[in-house]
């Protein structure tokens, strides 16, 4: 009881502070509640307009005077050790510039993993307060696990948008419940939802750079017949023509302009010529890339002179314990993933560009943050031709993986590369992406460029700091007061703390405490301390019993020791209980509770009881023109028998996509070639099964039928494939393995052709039907 009494006592010292925060910023010229009151003529009314006083019209709404524009960029997956401006190997000439006459700050602080930096980013709260302690696909029903935006942590863009400013979000959009992310909406929490007046890009953690599924608002973007067509590029045009349009339009007004391109986040794909220009860079191996990056960044100063390299995480091979053909495979995967993230900032260079042409281009601050986490494990110990593997929990294979070496980084692969070279991308910290504990997991490069009030141009700032911060810096610096009621509710107090004053004094302090979780990977931050406890490595997708009291914890005197090389637990007990204290006093401050390191089969929706538009129902029906549904929005046919009753109209020959559900990583598809039904079971593009009719359908209506008959006794089993054409048996055979979890990312269910990539090699996108698709029919049984 005493336990109990004691931490009610801190989280209500700690709300109270909280809010003092927040009223502090009303001093600035913009109201604590929004949106304004609706306007009324303050004169006389007569009965005419002639014994009535002059019109007026309500005045619109302008920004602070002298408030900048606001370019954040955010990229995805990448590590501390990554790019060259922090000492990488991969190029970054664009971070180079704006770092020289900016800031870098070499102590701001991620989630370790995306959708939760992204709430906390855009909100100002930590993840667990913004309900997104994890990524969206992976949701349960507690608080601060719902991945559900609550109303009372109102967006940045919300608050910007009604105080003057234009808002838009380009690129990835992976804070959407992904049972809302369908054509049916709602729409309440798609990015038109939250504030930005424009939205061009996805809805989902990750996207084939090369087939990729978009939206432009609310609307499914056609897809791009441009041969060279790369995602990147698109989402860089996309912003450039936004805000050029908007400030050719209005150009008195502010712009709050948010890119998230999908880089550096697998599927690893680059442009061949980008590539090539990386050939034998990477020979030497993980080992030296990091003896080598850690020398780059003493040098340029990024780190203090005093830092120690990490050892090699535990679990990952040394490069010199790799055979003759595993390094060659390695190299080439690197290089594509090192011409993944150079192509990236030369695209984010172009938007850069065109920002610093506009005639207000000094009083823009540029927000460039290099990773959402630290760079990704995912790939496992061998690396991957197919991410989704790893979240239906299968390792692959390194020698399945060389078999097709040239082809990595184009459309046939969902490539990334081994654990190894994620944890090298993240010197000289210790772990990966997914390690919350861990600064290899959390501590990102971010770039200030400020022209019209950042003097101390090429200046280190080496501030604590975390994501939640950037919204309070932002509103601060824009005269904007965080609204103590946004549309009708009342806010959660802004978590983060504003680090402004750090862009003219170096040595400010401002932040004292920050908590840590994720998947039990657990840290705190304290005064210059730092206590981390690792639960799972992020290779490891299969998690079963886990006891959190017998986790262990290690301490860290980061002050002294920047790279958490010397743990200090043994010799400091009684600080390391003060730090475990702490951070259950910030967890049940924060909604962090219930510690939760179930992984993998938390992706099964089903499974997890989560909301579905899928409801209880046993039988759906969809019409020609369905396309683009999301994978949640799609019916759930893992683990069970199901049929699909395609009705069809048919010209002689015909040809075309009847229905489909996933693509290149995993799925099925049924359609016709040359009049002949074919089906096609994608199993996580290891094995793609052809059940093939060697019988041409008849023109005019047909009835097409195939029914899966689910052996049982667990998940992934086989079994048996039929297939009718009007009543008779046109093919039939054996899947002796079935998709576990998830059949595809981001790529659902499309009627009448193929969007996205392709679930075969056998055609080409977008596999239009010739004929007339009348009505497809899905059975779960």
């Amino acid at each position: 009881m005493k336990t109990k009494n004691f931490v009610l006592i801190i989280v209500i010292f700690f709300g109270g502070c909280l809010g003092r925060v927040t009223r502090a910023q009303e001093k600035n010229s913009t109201p604590s509640v929004l949106p304004r009151p609706d306007f009324h003529f303050p004169g006389s009314v007569g009965r005419t307009y002639l014994e009535s006083d002059p019109p007026q019209f309500p005045k619109p709404v302008e920004a602070p005077k002298g408030a900048p524009n606001v370019l954040l960029i955010l990229l995805d997956d990448a590590g501390f050790g990554q790019f060259s401006t922090f000492g990488g190997g991969v190029p970054s000439p664009t971070m180079d510039k704006l770092a020289a006459e900016g800031l870098r700050y070499n102590r701001f602080h991620t989630t370790a993993l995306c959708s939760p930096t992204r709430a906390a980013l855009i909100t100002g709260r930590n993840h667990h307060s913004a309900s997104f302690a994890v990524i969206t696909e992976t949701a349960t029903g507690y608080d601060g696990y719902t991945c559900v935006l609550p109303k009372n942590c109102g967006t940045i863009s919300e608050v910007l948008r009604q105080n003057g400013y234009m808002t838009a979000w380009i690129g990835k959009n992976h804070n959407t419940p992904p049972w809302e992310t369908s054509q049916a909406g709602p729409f309440d929490r798609w990015a038109n939802g939250l504030g930005f007046d424009y939205f061009y890009g996805f809805n989902a953690g990750d996207m084939n750079h090369w087939n990729p599924i978009l939206y432009e608002n609310h609307n499914l973007v056609p897809a791009s017949g441009d041969p060279q067509y790369h995602l990147t590029t698109d989402i860089a045009n996309h912003a450039i023509q936004w805000v050029r349009q908007v400030k050719s339009i209005a150009p008195d007004r502010p712009f709050f302009l948010y890119v998230a391109p999908g880089a550096t986040h697998a599927p690893h794909q680059a442009p061949k010529d980008w590539i090539a220009k990386f050939k034998g860079k990477f020979d030497g191996g993980w080992d030296k890339y990091r003896e080598e990056t850690f020398e780059r960044q003493k040098k340029l100063g990024v780190i203090p002179q005093s830092t120690k390299l990490t050892t090699r995480s535990e679990g990952l091979p040394a490069w010199e314990s790799l055979n003759a053909d595993q390094k060659r495979l390695y190299a080439r995967m690197m290089e594509v993933f090192a011409a993944y993230g150079a192509h990236c900032d030369y695209e984010m260079g172009r938007v850069v560009d065109a920002v610093k042409q506009l005639p207000d281009a000094d009083n823009t601050m540029i927000i460039y943050i290099a990773g959402d986490n630290g760079s990704s494990a995912e790939g496992g110990i061998e690396g991957s031709l197919n991410e989704n593997l790893f979240f239906n929990g299968f390792p692959e294979k390194w020698q399945d993986n060389l078999k097709v070496i040239d082809e990595l980084g184009g459309p046939k692969h969902f490539n990334h590369f081994p654990s190894a070279w994620a944890h090298a991308m993240n010197t000289p910290f210790q772990w990966t992406k997914q390690v919350a504990s861990h600064f290899g997991g959390t501590r990102n490069p971010l770039i200030i460029s400020w022209p019209a009030k950042i003097k101390d141009k090429g200046g280190l700032r080496s501030q604590f700091i975390h994501t939640i911060d950037i919204v309070p810096t932002i509103y601060e610096v824009c005269g904007i007061t965080a609204p103590l009621e946004l549309n009708g509710v009342h806010q959660k107090p802004i978590e983060g703390v504003s680090f402004a004053s750090s862009f003219s004094d170096a040595k400010v302090i401002t932040r004292k405490t920050q908590y840590f979780e994720l998947g039990v990977n657990r840290g705190i931050y304290s005064d210059g301390w730092m206590a981390s406890a690792l639960s799972f490595p992020p290779w490891q997708p299969n998690r079963e019993k886990f006891d959190v009291d017998k986790q262990k914890w290690e301490l860290y005197n980061i002050d002294e020791d920047f790279s958490q090389a010397n743990d200090l637990a043994a010799q400091n007990p009684e600080k390391l209980r003060q730090m475990q204290d702490l951070w259950w006093v910030e967890a049940s401050a924060y909604n962090v509770l219930p510690l939760d390191w179930r992984a993998s089969i938390r992706l099964n929706a089903e499974a997890m009881g989560r909301p579905t538009l899928m409801g209880h129902r046993k039988t759906m029906t969809y019409y020609s023109g369905t396309i683009g549904l999301p994978d949640a929005a799609s019916p759930n046919m893992t683990n069970k028998s199901w049929t699909i009753t395609a009705d069809i109209e048919v010209p002689a020959k015909g040809n075309g996509m009847i229905v489909t559900h996933g693509g290149l990583e995993g799925g099925y598809g049924l359609y016709l070639h040359d009049g002949k039904p074919v089906f096609v079971y994608n199993y996580l593009a290891i094995e793609r099964s052809l059940f093939t009719s060697k019988e041409v359908l008849a023109k005019g209506k047909n009835k097409i039928v195939v029914d899966f008959a689910y052996d049982g006794g667990g998940m992934g089993k086989g079994g048996k494939i039929t297939m009718t054409a009007n009543g008779k048996k046109i093919a039939e055979g054996r899947l002796e393995k079935t998709i576990p979890i998830q059949f595809s990312l981001g790529e659902g269910l499309d009627v009448g052709m193929d969007v996205g990539s392709a679930v075969d090699f056998s055609y080409k996108l977008p596999f239009a039907f010739t004929g007339m698709v009348e009505r497809v029919t899905v059975e779960l049984k």
